[in-house]
């Protein structure tokens, strides 16, 4: 095995050529359906086929990310689509439902299955959890440092992003799109409700005016990489199925001459330049170095800003005169920084008014004002025309083989093709003395390595002859065309046998009830809930727990995204990541777990967990669809809770990346609609809610079925007392 893999994103073929010629060891891109970026172009289940040939032929291995949350209307067609592609032979699915996960993982035996970072893998239990059911990788979340994931010493494959787009929460764990849209980001359609501008207030009053307060730069880790290549990491992966091919080219280029040369590349600053006009937000070495918040976060642009090149000395109605710190050429594309307007380069002129096709750094160039320009501007590239040119030449990818040809007199003329890892034999006629013409070992020679047309080439080429044998070209072109084709299928087919097993559902024993539990965060709401008869009360809050875990129904609710888990559970708790709780009593699931089919319910359920409160995205109509349809399938009732009432979390995010006061709650972002989001920051945490309440009255047809959940914030005893009573 290699001691590192580069995964490089494909959203459409024309990617997947790009990263294929520039050295790409994998790739991963999406289906049609259920992948996590619904608005790329991706891939029809034809193009899978051909794609995983493709790869295959090169020794590149195609992951297919599977990675939505899965609802009950869509568990058949779900899994018909991993049928599909187990049966094409693809090497691995990426997925995040821990149902779909659980139930592939026993169905289909010899497919690959990889936590994706949907599942939010930033604790030691989880991905300890993934290890024992047999999933062979772990994507770790973007928060974790280096240390961290080195310092989870399960034996998986370790999977890190090391380039691209950064969400600024943590994945899996962000609902703001759902929440404000109905665009979920657990389903691949998030809207990027992170790169658009926020005002920061503290009750009434204003801290930051509108700005992109939650927008991330670009990772880029290219200044650390011997780091990364001295980890135990095994797959660096960067993100960008959403990219352009030449991105793909240049950025799978680029790395794939770092992981060569063990890190030290020559004219890095050069190729950082280069791509900085193909796509930058600004770059960061992120959380897995230990980034700053200054160095983390782009307040000023989510968009891509380019190579600043120079600055504009003139500006008149007809034209515009830019001094230069880099090149400039015809056909590049330009941006103005502080008006945003840009355009293509059509026609560049000198100092002297000359139309030339380049200008070098250090000189003048006047360009036409076609945009109206009016003042002295920083100016950025945000295209090259010779490099995009470059991008478009692929590189060729040549695969090395070896022959051996044996011909001896009364035998038949044998020849065997190898690429190192496979063999392929074929006999042909019985070799005959020659009367007047014998073949020269350096003919067969040259006739076998006639690959012209191929992908293959022959580093080596041995001819074991007897000096006058004969044996036709034809024969041996015949031959060299029939081992060329073998070698081609034997690489393209499947590298396992897809066998499908029965899966069974051992009987559940369940305490059903639906009882109204609630969520509190300070001692007036805890009083006030224990006085109101509540089943169970779940607290954040530590020490409000310690003082009330004498009565039996309060119970600690786990901060999320906990290196450790196990070492946080108290005698009572909801749990908030998923991780096996076999040993443990008294363990509710929040709706943080994305419990989204019944699956899902039923494979918690066996870990340990006595209750589960179901996905914060389904809707009153999906939750009775759940109950009826976990009834039918399993023979019992699903021991379930929804939060009926209050505010869920929109995004959990690492670092206090808004300056705030710890544990205060006077703060939220107002948005470009006037909507607020209440945000505080706890325990190296920022965690926004979402700007509007959920309501009981929703959920009204649900009653006796589920177990009502009311998340109290800011609300006194006497609020509490209200909102219970309209609700029954």
């Amino acid at each position: 095995m290699k001691k590192h893999e580069l995964l490089i994103p494909v959203g459409n073929m024309e990617c997947l050529k790009q990263a294929i010629a520039n050295g790409a060891d994998a790739v991963y891109g999406g289906c049609q359906v259920f992948g996590a970026r619904k608005f790329a172009k991706n891939f029809t289940n034809e193009e899978i086929v051909e794609a995983i040939r493709l790869c295959h032929l090169y020794d590149v291995k195609f992951y297919v990310t599977m990675n939505t949350l899965v609802k009950d209307s869509e568990v058949s067609a779900f899994l018909d689509q991993i049928e599909f592609l187990y049966k094409q032979g693809v090497d691995a699915v990426i997925m995040q439902d821990f149902g779909m996960i659980s139930y592939v993982l026993k169905r289909y035996p010899n497919l690959e299955v990889h936590a994706s970072t949907q599942c939010n893998n930033s604790s030691y239990e989880t991905i300890k959890l993934f290890y024992d059911m047999g999933v062979k990788r772990v994507v770790f979340s973007r928060e974790l440092s280096l240390d961290e994931i080195e310092s989870i010493t399960v034996p998986i494959e370790k999977e890190v992003f090391i380039h691209g787009a950064l969400c600024v929460s943590y994945s899996g764990c962000c609902l703001m799109s759902s929440m404000i849209g109905g665009r979920s980001g657990n389903r691949g359609e998030c809207a990027g409700s992170c790169r658009l501008p926020y005002q920061l207030f503290s009750d009434n009053q204003k801290l930051v005016d509108s700005c992109y307060l939650l927008s991330t730069k670009e990772l880029n880790t290219s200044y650390h990489f011997r780091e990364l290549l001295n980890s135990n990491i095994y797959s660096f992966k960067i993100e960008g199925r959403m990219k352009s091919p030449e991105y793909v080219g240049f950025i799978t280029r680029m790395y794939r001459h770092l992981i060569d040369c063990n890190g030290n590349v020559d004219g890095l600053d050069l190729e950082n330049e280069k791509l900085k006009t193909i796509f930058n937000r600004e770059f960061t070495s992120g959380h897995l170095f230990h980034s700053s918040v200054a160095d983390l976060m782009n307040t000023v642009s989510p968009n891509h800003i380019g190579l600043p090149i120079g600055n504009v000395v003139e500006v008149t109605p007809q034209k515009i005169k830019i001094q230069l710190d880099k090149d400039l050429h015809q056909g590049d594309g330009i941006r103005f920084l502080e008006s945003g307007k840009g355009f293509i380069v059509n026609y560049l002129y000198d100092s002297h008014g000359l139309l030339v096709a380049k200008v070098n750094k250090g000189g003048v160039c006047v360009i036409d004002n076609k945009i109206g320009l009016k003042h002295l501007e920083k100016v950025s590239k945000t295209l090259d025309y010779v490099l995009m040119q470059d991008m478009k030449n692929l590189p060729t990818r040549k695969i090395p083989i070896s022959f051996l040809a044996k011909a001896h007199i009364g035998e038949p003329f044998t020849v065997e093709i190898s690429d190192g890892d496979r063999k392929v034999q074929c006999l042909g006629n019985v070799v005959q003395q020659s009367i007047t013409s014998p073949v020269s070992d350096v003919r067969i020679k040259t006739q076998l390595e006639k690959l012209g047309g191929t992908p293959f080439v022959s580093e080596s080429t041995v001819v074991d002859i007897d000096s006058d044998a004969f044996i036709s070209l034809r024969e041996i072109n015949e031959i060299r065309r029939n081992l060329v084709t073998q070698l081609l299928n034997l690489r393209m087919s499947p590298r396992y046998e897809a066998t499908v097993s029965p899966v069974t559902f051992p009987k559940l024993a369940l305490n059903f009830d639906s009882d109204k539990t609630a969520l509190v965060h300070n001692e007036s709401q805890m009083k006030a809930c224990l006085k109101l008869g509540f089943a169970r009360i779940y607290t954040p809050n530590l020490a409000l727990f310690e003082s009330y875990q004498a009565y039996k129904n309060v119970y600690y609710c786990l901060p999320r995204t906990l290196l450790h888990i196990r070492d946080e559970l108290k005698s009572r708790n909801l749990l908030r990541e998923i991780c096996d709780v076999s040993s443990g009593d008294s363990l509710v699931g929040d709706y943080t777990l994305n419990v989204c089919n019944i699956y899902t319910a039923y494979y918690l359920y066996q870990l340990g967990f006595s209750m589960l409160t179901l996905s914060a995205e389904l809707s009153s109509s999906e939750i009775m669809n759940f109950v009826h349809k976990f009834q039918e399938t399993f023979g019992c009732n699903p021991n379930v809770e929804v939060v009926a009432y209050g505010l869920v979390e929109d995004m959990i995010i690492k670092g206090n990346i808004l300056n705030l006061k710890e544990d205060s709650y006077h703060y939220f972002l107002k948005d470009l609609r006037n909507r607020s989001f209440p945000v505080y920051y706890h325990k190296d945490r920022t965690i926004i809610l979402n700007y509007e309440t959920r309501e009981v009255s929703c959920f009204s047809d649900l009653k006796n079925l589920v177990s009502f959940r009311y998340q109290f914030f800011l609300e006194s005893e006497d609020e509490i007392i209200s909102i219970l009573k309209k609700s029954q």
